[in-house]
């Protein structure tokens, strides 16, 4: 039986992995600055800056909201979303540390 190599790694170093698989695609990125840009979006408004189906920006919202990095607030029949400060917050300084630590610069 295969043993699971996921306890091998801190929780820290896994949540900094799902962090990074959830901002691996550009949409993403995109839908970040979106949402930065304009404090609170409904989905709508950002599938009109997108080129990308609506179903498309849904599932990359849905990848977002899973690893924390948005939030949604339903208001009547739609999705309002904005970004997660604390959760941004903390991954900056994670991901400044883990630079820190193995950039030579």
């Amino acid at each position: 039986m295969a043993v699971s190599k996921v306890a091998e790694f801190t929780q820290e170093d896994i949540w900094m992995a799902d962090i990074a698989k959830a901002l691996s695609h550009p949409a993403r990125i995109r839908i970040l600055k979106i949402l930065t840009e304009m404090n609170i979006c409904m989905c709508g408004d950002i599938v009109e800056q997108l080129p990308l189906a609506q179903a498309t920006v849904s599932q990359h919202l849905k990848e977002l909201k899973r690893v924390v990095l948005i939030q949604g607030e339903i208001e009547g029949p739609k999705v309002c979303y904005c970004v997660n400060d604390k959760t941004l917050q903390k991954a900056k300084k994670e991901l400044d540390k883990l630079f820190s630590q193995v950039c030579n610069c």
